[in-house]
């Protein structure tokens, strides 16, 4: 009778313990929520600040990719914003396109579609915006970057793609032995 008892407490233990606190689900937690203000005296988003105005030169608003080919990148390809474009070039760009941005990153050579190369003649001859755009929208392999990187922060990497990626020197053929 104890070996029954004992079978019986076993078999049940797993489905009480479903009961206990630390199995609540994680949405159901103290949180702020998205659209959701932490004030519960002023529910709802935070409104933008009175008198406020858009910076100039991140426009947001672009509804597809072809309006964003037309469009005229605003920030000047200074020694600032190269270095930054550089930085998120890294970080977002060499996995798929490689560090001299031809394609061949680590990520990139193990899809069907290889990436395009940046430095290429085809690629050189797009407006500075199609790349914007491209970024934003994404392409049949590549991810969009609309949510992870900001508007100017893409017109960033546009100018380090125009300033070091296709003013770089040609690489030379490697020999097969």
């Amino acid at each position: 009778m104890k070996k029954l008892s004992l079978a019986i407490a076993l078999l049940l233990a797993p489905a009480m313990a479903q009961a206990w606190p630390w199995s609540q689900d994680m949405a159901n937690q103290v949180s702020t929520k998205p659209q959701e203000g932490a004030d519960p005296a002023n529910p709802g988003m935070v409104p933008f600040p009175k008198r406020s105005v858009p910076v100039p030169g991140t426009t947001t608003i672009v509804k597809d990719a072809a309006a964003a080919d037309k469009l005229k990148n605003p920030i000047p390809a200074d020694e600032k914003s190269v270095a930054t474009g550089g930085k998120l070039f890294e970080i977002y760009c060499t996995p798929c396109h490689g560090k001299a941005g031809h394609g061949d990153g680590l990520v990139g050579a193990k899809l069907a579609l290889k990436p395009y190369d940046l430095s290429a003649d085809m690629t050189k001859a797009r407006s500075d915006g199609f790349i914007w755009g491209y970024m934003t929208f994404g392409g049949a392999v590549m991810p969009t970057y609309g949510n992870d990187l900001s508007p100017t922060e893409r017109w960033h990497v546009v100018n380090y793609v125009r300033k070091v990626v296709q003013q770089a020197p040609a690489a030379a053929p490697v020999a097969k032995k």
